[in-house]
Formats: C-alpha cells, sequence, structure tokens
C-alpha cells in the first residue's frame, strides 16, 4: 500500500492542484487529508489563489481514493459538499504489522494501543519525533507551512515514511519504521 499523505490545504486551489498533481505523478493508492481543508482560519492569512469552490470540485473527483480527518477548520456544511467524509476525528490504517492512526492534532485523541505511529497536522510544521511507545509523524502544511518549512507531503509505503517539498518533490526527510530519522537540508 503506497500512501500521499497531506494536510492543511486551507482552501488553496493553487496549492491544491500542485498537490493532486503529485499524488497522481507518485501513483499512490490513497490521499490521506489530515484536516483544514477548505477553509483557512482566523489565525492564518489567506492562502495563495483561496478557492474553496475549486478545491471542492477539484478533490471530488478522487472520493473513492482520500482517506480524510476532520480538522479544526471544518465545518458540518463540508460533509454537503465534498464527496469523502470529513467528520471522523481520526481513522486507523493497517499496513501489515504496521498500525497508523491518523487525526488532525487539535484535539488529544487516545492512540490505540496497538499503534505505532500517530499522524498528526495541524502545526504546519514537518515532524518525526519518538513519544513514549509511538512515533508522532506531521507531514507539514500543503499550503501553510510555518516555521521556514517547505510546502510538503508525506509518501508512505513498506514501513517508510518519506517527506517531500512540494514545489519539486524533492525528498528532505525519511524514517522508515523502527529506525532513526534521516533529513537533509530542505
Amino acid at each position: 500500500m503506497k500512501l500521499f499523505i497531506a494536510s492543511d490545504i486551507h482552501g488553496s486551489a493553487y496549492w491544491n492542484d500542485l498537490m493532486l498533481e503529485k499524488f497522481n505523478t507518485e501513483g499512490c493508492d490513497y490521499l490521506v487529508l489530515l484536516g483544514d481543508i477548505l477553509y483557512h482560519g482566523p489565525r492564518n492569512d489567506l492562502p495563495r489563489d483561496y478557492n474553496p469552490k475549486s478545491v471542492i470540485s477539484r478533490l471530488n473527483p478522487y472520493s473513492n481514493k482520500i482517506l480524510c480527518v476532520k480538522g479544526n477548520c471544518e465545518s458540518e456544511v463540508d460533509s454537503m459538499v465534498l464527496d469523502f467524509n470529513v467528520q471522523s476525528e481520526y481513522l486507523t490504517i493497517f499496513d501489515g504489522s504496521i498500525v497508523i492512526c491518523a487525526t488532525h492534532g487539535h484535539r488529544e485523541v487516545p492512540k490505540t494501543a496497538d499503534s505505532q505511529i500517530l499522524l498528526c497536522g495541524h502545526t504546519h510544521v514537518p515532524l518525526c519525533e519518538a513519544r513514549d511507545n509511538y512515533q508522532y509523524i506531521n507531514p507539514g502544511s500543503v499550503a501553510l507551512p510555518k516555521e521556514s518549512s517547505p510546502n510538503s507531503y508525506i509518501i508512505y509505503e513498506k514501513g517508510k515514511f518519506t517527506w517531500h517539498n512540494l514545489i519539486d518533490g524533492r525528498c528532505y526527510m525519511e524514517y522508515t519504521c523502527g529506525t532513526a530519522l534521516s533529513s537533509s537540508n530542505r
């Protein structure tokens, strides 16, 4: 199973289109969205080409390939316009012996006892960090990166997570389940 993991599109048609282009190029089975899809939220500036209606029309054709969790900027009306579920607080992905729990990250969601990985968005900062008995992984933000991080996404395949710059697709950090993090210059 090959996953494309992204978060925090915040209604940017420009960054959403670039994300979908990379999703198609990477040949992934599923697009895992970690919330904050359509709206920018009161603490964020408007992202480039802010156009939630465009994001809706471009994501809906992929509805059978999207796994999504609810972010702090999602609203109930999003369920009326998006053809995939945007109201789940968390989801669990099973890949053989690897169990991945995904949530947006704005609330403390109990990680299942079997989960080795906790995927979160929300902070807009890419991160891979060992915590207690699991690995915390954040892809950063597609549209509004923070702390000088790049617009980014993660590719997951066969126990390996690779962080990529959304602009040029270059890998800048990687983690293989059960090993130490490795990174290169962003």
